[in-house]
């Protein structure tokens, strides 16, 4: 595949169908972590480009809200239309500025987010009330859009966050403004390059910039109506304070540290694989990483002798070769981040199994390309197995019965995902309720499904999208009861004259 995409060598701020000059007139560079060379630059925005923003949501916001269900489906599908034709294009741009393989790009992002988008486009028809019959009364439920929303998406996977963020609340009529991640944003950047003919001004606006220059002056904006956020939980505790000014709504998809359960029935073959790519999918920088490897005592040499001889034949190197199977880390911060945690396991007395170094690749000498990692002698209360590391490390945790198991998995402020090997359906069922997080795959890691909800538990957060659950938190209800009785109710009837 061509290493030469068609992209911009500096973006603006994407305002009411146009691109502007940010308003601090700085750039911030869009790198490649794989060779460090840069890619492009963006705005680095402020108070005034999200103020513009949100103007020109709110202008077409009326328009917008009561458009005909068909004429957003037809530009939904569009949307579609055009990302499966330029498919490698996006995939590419991912590759590019976040280091993931490009067949994770190309087979696993892109079609998720054409997917969403699939989804949403019959959602439009979707989107109506209820009525209610009592004695003389009928009572009417509208649903109606909420109006100018903030879409704050990360780094890791942002055509995916990108396409579960925005279908949904076009879908179901709100106007955006969307702020992506400085780090990693071309494909997101070039996607409101294409769409811009597409959707009407003011419907998608894209702000680009650091977090404390934009977040406050979005969220607290009197015009704004809600709040998406995938991201830390630091930034969402910051969010939500600022939500809590106008008092609006929010959803919050956070972090995980899911556990990944392996009992003595398991396929050991099946759970090694489901660990080994849980462990290297995007790096390891996924959310929903089981990277709490519960492995039962019986089986757990053997298990780890295959998941090991798994790990160790990963193919580690260039994002844009179709061979390679681990990429570089995001950004030379994300990858000190994980090399501080490979140096915090030993001291907490956990003991590296393989890996734990920064890898070196041939021909890439700026790459921030870091090994296959797993820890074994893992305590549950210790650092690197209660704190979310977002990089291919794992750590292996014995057990010996389910009851154990199921308190270790839920000891946790995470709550996001979780895996369960097992030839027991009864055992699956059990221990799938116990279990408290939001999606539990059975016998085969990160099978999602179309159209199934995905959210949190706990710390990690409320709400949930990938599903048309999420159009309740784009909509609000409004119940109007018509009376059928005529006459008054006699309620104040006039006293009777007295006699004289």
């Amino acid at each position: 595949m061509s290493a030469t995409p068609d992209y911009l060598p500096q973006y603006g701020q994407f305002i009411g169908g146009q691109w502007v000059e940010g308003g601090s007139g700085k750039t911030i560079d869009l790198k490649n972590p794989a060779t460090g060379e840069v890619l492009s630059r963006i705005s680095a925005g402020n108070a005034s480009d999200a103020k513009r923003a949100v103007d020109a949501a709110a202008r077409a916001f009326p328009a917008w809200a009561a458009s005909a269900p068909a004429q957003r489906q037809d530009i939904i599908y569009e949307i579609v239309r055009r990302l499966k034709a330029r498919i490698g294009h996006y995939a590419l741009m991912d590759t590019l500025n976040n280091g993931k393989p490009i067949s994770e790009a190309l087979n696993f992002d892109m079609p998720m987010a054409i997917e969403q988008f699939a989804i949403f486009s019959g959602a439009p028809w979707q989107l109506h009330g209820e009525s209610l019959h009592s004695p003389g009364s009928i009572g009417i439920v509208h649903r109606e859009p909420l109006g100018v929303v903030v879409q704050i998406i990360p780094w890791n996977v942002p055509m995916i966050m990108l396409a579960s963020k925005i279908a949904p609340a076009l879908a179901a009529g709100n106007t955006i403004v969307l702020k992506p991640s400085e780090i990693v944003c071309l494909s997101v950047l070039e996607f409101a390059r294409e769409m811009a003919d597409l959707l009407p001004p003011g419907v998608l606006n894209v702000v680009t910039g650091y977090g404390p220059d934009l977040g406050e002056a979005l969220v607290t904006d009197s015009r704004v109506r809600k709040v998406g956020f995938t991201g830390s939980r630091p930034t969402a505790r910051t969010l939500m304070r600022l939500a809590a000014t106008n008092i609006i709504p929010q959803t919050m998809e956070l972090g995980g540290k899911s556990a990944n359960i392996v009992c003595e029935d398991a396929d050991l073959d099946a759970a090694a694989e489901g660990a080994a790519m849980s462990t290297v999918l995007n790096k390891g920088e996924v959310c929903l990483a089981g990277s709490r490897l519960f492995v039962h005592e019986r089986v757990r040499d053997e298990f780890l002798d295959k998941l090991t001889r798994i790990l160790a034949a990963i193919r580690i190197g260039d994002p844009l070769s179709p061979d390679t199977q681990l990429g570089a880390q995001a950004s030379s911060m994300q990858m000190e981040k994980v090399l501080g945690y490979l140096d915090a396991g030993p001291k907490e007395g956990a003991r590296i199994l393989c890996g734990g170094e920064r890898a070196r690749v041939p021909g890439l000498p700026q790459g921030l390309f870091v090994q296959p990692t797993l820890f074994v002698d893992v305590k549950n209360d210790m650092k690197i197995a209660q704190e979310e590391i977002f990089g291919p490390v794992t750590s292996v945790l014995t057990w010996k019965d389910e009851e154990e198991v199921v308190r270790m998995s839920n000891d946790s402020i995470y709550g996001l995902g979780g895996g369960l090997w097992t030839r027991d359906l009864s055992r699956a069922h059990r221990m799938a309720c116990a279990l408290e997080t939001g999606t539990v795959w059975i016998n085969r890691y990160y099978n999602f499904v179309g159209g199934m909800p995905i959210g949190g538990y706990k710390q990690s957060g409320f709400g949930r999208e990938f599903a048309h659950e999420v159009l309740q938190h784009y909509t609000l209800t409004k119940s109007v009861v018509i009376n059928m009785q005529e006459g008054p109710l006699g309620l104040f009837a006039a006293a009777r004259p007295t006699s004289a």
